[in-house]
């Protein structure tokens, strides 16, 4: 739940206060916003299975996006940054969806 909260905090807070992302960050910002994401649902799903553990959350939160970021800076560097970029999401969304179709199903009993 709190992960939650959070999520809702921050999206009003980036409303509200619109930041500039550095040129050279741009890249990186929708790859860490999707490892953020699938971070977020994959803590509401161990929340709603009743093993949410705080401590992994934040592990799992900060790894994820530094993974991320890291694979696409690879990939930059390689001069094939678009193709991992776009495998990162794959993967990430994948693992969104299913946390997703898993929480669906708590809700709904299904």
């Amino acid at each position: 739940m709190i992960a939650a909260l959070g999520l809702v905090f921050g999206v009003i807070a980036g409303l509200l206060f619109a930041p500039d992302v550095p040129l050279g960050l741009q890249n990186y910002l929708p790859i860490a916003v999707v490892a953020a994401l699938d971070a977020v649902f994959g803590g509401l799903r161990a929340y709603l299975d009743g093993i949410f553990d705080d401590k992994v959350f934040v592990v799992s939160f900060v790894s994820n996006v530094v993974i991320a970021a890291a694979i696409v800076y690879l990939g930059d560097q390689l001069g094939v940054g678009a193709q991992l970029t776009t495998g990162v999401v794959v993967v990430l969304g994948i693992r969104i969806f299913s946390n997703v179709a898993a929480i669906r199903r708590h809700v709904f009993h299904a």
